[in-house]
């Protein structure tokens, strides 16, 4: 049985200051008991990547939200069966322009993939394809779990990719599917399922440490990859 965080109790970004010290230790207490898993969602720009990271971890939907630059990551800690899991949903950018001088930043030692496609877009469905190869680009072996997550579905009549061709593309990979809206507050234990099917596949995986990069770094960095599922088979 899964039990979830209340929304806004594990809402923590890679660039925000904790408020006070006993916080901070308690940050760091949570995060050397929890295992921790990296995933990045990606997919064209203006799917709503930002809103649905925003609506899994903080129970919230994020109003007029400015396009991602490089990349950004969120976490959310959840209890698996008595196990703590810390999930880092790494946010990126989908324009090129923003992407350049991060990519290998974000593709390095990734544990899931989501990859994300506007429903009311039928270009950025057929940029999945782009995407998926992008990942063997990077080196993202065949074992890391991805997923495909169709968003927006609250625009009813602005549909221009049914679900059916979505699911034969999803079934040519061997992606699970998912259509949802992180708008609307209704979807809310849908968007939680999303990364709670990536969760549960993952809580059997060996993760990573985190060390800090040096102050030139940005954010955290991770550590090579010790199992052989992770190791690139390209």
């Amino acid at each position: 049985m899964a039990i979830e965080n209340k929304p806004g109790d594990v809402f923590d970004t890679v660039f925000s200051q904790n408020d006070s010290l006993e916080r901070s230790l308690q940050h760091d207490y949570d995060t050397a008991r929890s295992r921790v898993f990296k995933i990045i969602v990606i997919g064209d720009s203006n799917v709503g990547k930002t809103c649905l990271t925003y609506r899994f971890c903080g129970g919230t939907f994020l109003k007029n939200p400015e396009a991602t630059i490089g990349v950004d990551f969120r976490e959310r800690t959840l209890e698996l069966d008595g196990e703590s899991i810390k999930l880092q949903i790494w946010d990126t950018a989908g324009q090129e322009r923003f992407r350049k001088s991060m990519v290998e930043h974000y593709y390095r030692s990734v544990h899931a993939v989501v990859f994300v496609y506007d429903v009311t877009s039928l270009l950025s469905f057929q940029s999945i394809p782009e995407w998926i190869e992008e990942c063997s680009r990077h080196c993202v072996g065949p074992l890391v779990p991805r997923i495909m997550v169709g968003n927006k579905c609250d625009l009813r009549d602005r549909r221009e990719v049914p679900t059916s061709r979505a699911q034969c593309l999803a079934d040519s990979y061997n992606f699970p599917l998912f259509e949802t809206s992180a708008k609307d507050p209704g979807e809310q234990e849908h968007v939680d399922s999303i990364f709670l099917t990536l969760a549960y596949r993952l809580k059997s995986h060996k993760p990573l440490r985190l060390k800090q990069l040096s102050e030139s770094g940005v954010g955290q960095q991770w550590n090579q990859r010790e199992h052989e599922e992770a190791s690139c088979l390209c």
